[in-house]
């Protein structure tokens, strides 16, 4: 599996549209604060130049972050059909291959992930209003979206590896993601879009708090994308 990994972490690193992609994340980030910054220039008592809208515009966000984690398992995995069925001609393992792939593909994310964390409170702290705690309160509501973000981001994978199409994946997405918590009200409580909503609400309320309900569900939304999506990767004919 180190063998693999290897090689394929050397391929990954010549892909331009990791560096693309990555790239337009954090212009993205530095674009929305300069528009804020100047906005408050041009208009002093313009309200939203603030760190907490800033950091509330980052929690209240998960779709777009899904949307990044889509593009960037896109980016990185691709349609790498005939790789992999190279790879397992060569004597790696459908294991080897789905979990090298995962780990490194998540690793890259977690990466753009953290420098995107880091450039935001900076610039926050740095161009904008702050208030006490901003930074706590915003790590603690950040910390519990990672659960989420992290089964979103393996079921993504899940359903690039088996082949699924785009569209199909931005579907079941959104039904887990956004509308279970209107169409699952028996588990209403534990459902993405709830929890999701109820953290942002506290970190707007500056009371954000360990989750573990967050965990949970993103735990048990993990387990079962990889149980599915190895069971099936093994089976799938790879042509």
């Amino acid at each position: 599996m180190i063998n693999y990994m290897k090689s394929e972490h050397y391929r990954l690193l010549r892909k331009k549209g990791l560096y693309i992609t990555s790239m337009i994340c954090l212009l993205l980030i530095v674009a929305a604060v300069v528009v804020l910054y100047f906005s408050q220039q041009q208009e002093p008592n313009f309200p939203y130049a603030t760190s907490m809208f800033l950091y509330s515009s980052v929690i209240g966000n998960t779709l777009l972050i899904m949307i990044v984690a889509l593009l960037f398992n896109s980016t990185l995995t691709g349609k790498d059909t005939s790789l992999i069925k190279q790879s397992v001609s060569f004597g790696f393992s459908r294991n080897t291959v789905f979990w090298s792939k995962l780990i490194l593909t998540l690793g890259y994310f977690l990466l753009l992930c953290v420098t995107g964390l880091l450039l935001t409170i900076t610039l926050g702290e740095t161009l904008m209003a702050s208030k006490e705690h901003s930074v706590s309160n915003f790590l603690i509501a950040g910390s519990n979206m990672v659960p989420i973000v992290l089964s979103g981001f393996i079921l993504i994978h899940v359903m690039k590896m088996l082949n699924v199409s785009e569209v199909y994946i931005i579907i079941l997405f959104l039904f887990i993601y956004i509308f279970s918590g209107d169409l699952l009200y028996m588990l209403f409580d534990y459902t993405p879009s709830t929890l999701l909503n109820e953290n942002l609400t506290s970190f707007m309320n500056q009371s954000a708090h360990f989750d573990y309900r967050l965990w949970v569900t993103g735990i048990v939304i993990s387990v079962i994308s990889l149980l599915i999506g190895t069971k099936r990767f093994a089976k799938q004919n790879i042509n």
